[in-house]
């Protein structure tokens, strides 16, 4: 078994300028890895970028890519292998969660979040596969949630079906890869403490985090390292698995799941 060497490995982070992104960025830089960060808004990622590799010490570049657009994909892939010689892992990780009732939601809101989420999804792994095939050991972890695959949320509908949709893809894309020495994983965070989760008011944070049997959201390392796990060579007999890290939320069927019988 070979321990994996990450000064010798170069990643992609899309949507790595805040959140859980942000901290998978960060602890792959801390690592030694060459990495690029991606967010729609160019000055943002650059900014990130400067950020990270201050913190971490690391090698971290910035790159303003909208992944709705196929040809910017394609160029945030080519300026990734001009940056740093090759690609190794593609963390997808960009998404949104615009709040809106099935009622009210119209085509322009559903195209937005599929276009982003699932779309961008997909076109990022595209791009990418020329590089990864190069590397010989290529890694793509997707970042999905359990909000689709395992659980559903009011006024989440079109986000929760990406984030199922980015199932469908990566068992078939899984097979089709790894004649290629690809592998194709997914981590399903459940609430992490992260900038859009703030938004959602301190009420929210204190009721999930008594409905979570460990007692506190995640944070982002928790996901980062379950990432850094899956792109290891130590995890290279993985693919087409998803790994939900929630600290057991999608475990009780209720409240009164958390009390022991006689207690």
């Amino acid at each position: 078994m070979t321990v994996t060497n990450w000064r010798e490995r170069s990643v992609i982070v899309t949507g790595g300028t805040r959140g859980i992104g942000r901290g998978v960025a960060e602890l792959f830089a801390a690592r030694g890895a060459a990495v690029v960060v991606t967010g729609r808004d160019e000055a943002v990622a650059r900014k990130s970028a400067v950020e990270l590799a201050a913190r971490t010490g690391g090698r971290v570049h910035g790159i303003g890519v909208d992944l709705r657009d196929p040809q910017a994909v394609e160029a945030m892939a080519a300026e990734a292998e001009e940056r740093h010689g090759h690609v190794d892992l593609v963390c997808a990780n960009a998404g949104i969660f615009p709040e809106k009732p099935l009622r009210e939601m119209t085509a322009a809101d559903i195209d937005e979040v599929l276009e982003v989420n699932l779309r961008g999804t997909m076109l990022t792994v595209k791009s990418c596969l020329p590089l990864l095939e190069r590397a010989g050991h290529g890694r793509i972890v997707l970042t999905s949630s359990v909000t689709g695959p395992t659980t559903g949320y009011s006024g989440w509908s079109h986000y929760g079906a990406s984030k199922a949709g980015q199932l469908g893809f990566l068992r078939s894309a899984a097979l089709e890869l790894a004649p290629q020495g690809i592998t194709v994983n997914a981590v399903l965070p459940g609430n992490v403490r992260t900038e859009g989760l703030a938004g959602l008011g301190e009420e929210y944070l204190r009721t999930m985090s008594a409905a979570i049997p460990l007692g506190r959201l995640g944070e982002t390392e928790d996901i980062a390292h379950t990432v850094l796990f899956l792109a290891s060579d130590e995890a290279a007999y993985i693919t087409g698995q998803t790994l939900t890290v929630d600290g057991g939320q999608t475990l009780p069927e209720s409240l009164d799941a958390f009390s022991s019988p006689g207690a």
